[in-house]
């Protein structure tokens, strides 16, 4: 099937899906207010993604995620995983589950940015939360809530599905020693990252994975970030580039979504719903377990076989990036409520888990090692 045609049938089928639910709404709530009862009846979804086939941790994280939805529910639930662009564009996954077209799907929030600049606060922003704090703020600071009711609008319901924890700064071919250093200064970086760097005199240069190595190589870009040790070493930029510079202030810890048809989801018994839940969960923990564990050993292994310098981003340098990403987020949200409502919740959680961090953890970190 084309993939026109299939997201023109998941859009009809959508409609006519919507109808027939309203009509039936007594039914459909009454249903699944009382006891569960299992079937042998089968329910086949199609999970479409934004990552490639066979894409470390990632492609790996949504067939896992399939499996366990699968055995869990004692097979009552098949789910058929379709890496990005066999039925659709990868950014095209989150158009394509609300229309019906696809019942599940799996990316990264900010990837939706340009349908609403509000998404991106549940992936990851420029010097925002690190993967504990951002599963706190969602799972205990109010975050979900938002996030749920932003995404009902598009008939959807949003899960955190994986983290890859704090990213790096990015592979440079130059030093970055102060912040004349971003003057003229090309790489590749989406999002509000990307923005933040054309505030500082750079140029933000969007460029698909598949090209990243290419692109650096011949000089096209001057400095790319990629996600982690564990990738960039797949990636070989180890080979091509001379430093490599930390932290990732861009994606401080960088949150992954599956993302459900809402229609198909209620349409569920209250067990499935559950089994679809936890098996969210499982994911998110199995996700960031694997970068965290992967970037160790391959940082290390970046350090044994190549030249690279890897780096700390100087106060200096990280002091500015910061002050422009101010900048950046007053006007993100200037004219924007949702956004303005989202962040806000953000940086209040933020302030408050950060001086409980400054108590805890920095402590450790910095002393008792």
């Amino acid at each position: 099937m084309k993939r026109k045609d299939f997201l023109k049938k998941g859009i009809i089928a959508g409609a006519a899906g919507a109808t027939l639910l309203n009509a039936c709404t007594d039914e459909a709530t009454s249903s699944n207010t009382g006891p569960a009862i299992i079937t042998d009846k089968k329910i086949r979804w199609k999970m479409v993604t934004t990552w490639p086939p066979n894409f470390p941790i990632l492609d790996e994280g949504c067939r896992n995620l399939a499996k366990w939805i699968n055995v869990m529910s004692g097979g009552r639930i098949e789910i058929e995983v379709y890496h990005g662009g066999v039925l659709v564009p990868p950014l095209q996954t989150f158009e394509a589950v609300s229309s019906g077209a696809a019942e599940m799907g799996h990316g990264v929030a900010y990837y939706w940015a340009g349908i609403q600049p509000a998404f991106q606060y549940f992936s990851s922003v420029p010097f925002g939360l690190s993967a504990q704090q951002m599963n706190a703020w969602l799972f205990g600071g109010g975050g979900m809530d938002l996030y749920t009711e932003l995404y009902a609008d598009y008939n959807l319901v949003p899960f955190i599905a994986g983290n890859t924890g704090v990213q790096m700064g990015g592979w440079f071919n130059k030093k970055i020693d102060s912040v004349a250093d971003f003057k003229g200064l090309k790489m590749r970086m989406p999002g509000l990252g990307g923005k933040v760097l054309q505030k500082m005199g750079g140029t933000a240069v969007l460029s698909p994975g598949s090209e990243l190595y290419t692109n650096l190589e011949r000089g096209v870009i001057d400095a790319t970030e990629w996600i982690g040790p564990y990738h960039d070493y797949t990636m070989g930029f180890h080979q091509i580039a001379k430093y490599y510079y930390y932290p990732g202030w861009h994606e401080t810890g960088s949150s992954l979504e599956c993302i459900v048809n809402k229609r198909d989801f209620e349409n569920l018994t209250p067990d499935l719903q559950e089994i679809v839940r936890t098996a969210m969960y499982r994911s998110n923990q199995w996700i960031l377990a694997q970068f965290e564990s992967k970037n160790n050993e391959y940082l290390q292994r970046i350090k044994d076989e190549s030249d690279v310098q890897i780096l700390p981003f100087s106060d200096e340098v990280l002091d500015a990036l910061k002050e422009k990403a101010m900048e950046m987020y007053a006007e993100l949200t200037a004219n924007d409520a949702k956004a303005k409502r989202v962040h806000d919740s953000v940086w209040k959680f933020k302030k408050m888990i950060s001086e409980w961090h400054e108590t805890s953890e920095k402590k450790f970190l910095n002393n008792l090692q």
